[in-house]
């Protein structure tokens, strides 16, 4: 099997082509764009080491998200609950 060295991912939506588009980066070739950036950070220890189904859906709702603030023609596809489905919502 080869080997995949680590990597950084990066989501784009093109609003043009209505296209969300994923790359592969080098973490090393990114650094320098990413030198002072906000960090976001997800602690895997809030969600208990758990990366499943519940996790993914979240992850992948706050990314969208993120591209929605600033490119908010996005919103009108997204029809996801951004609670914890199995949990009741708390407000």
């Amino acid at each position: 099997m080869t080997k995949f060295p680590p990597c950084s991912v990066v989501v784009t939506y093109d609003e043009d082509r209505q296209q969300l588009i994923l790359q592969s980066v080098s973490p090393a070739r990114l650094a320098p764009v990413l030198a002072g950036a906000i960090e976001m950070p997800v602690l895997l220890d809030e969600f208990d080491f758990r990366i499943d189904d519940e996790f993914v859906r979240r992850f992948g709702g706050g990314v969208l998200n993120l591209i929605a603030v600033g490119q908010p023609e996005i919103k009108q596809y997204m029809s996801f609950t951004p609670h914890p489905i199995d949990r009741p919502f708390e407000e």
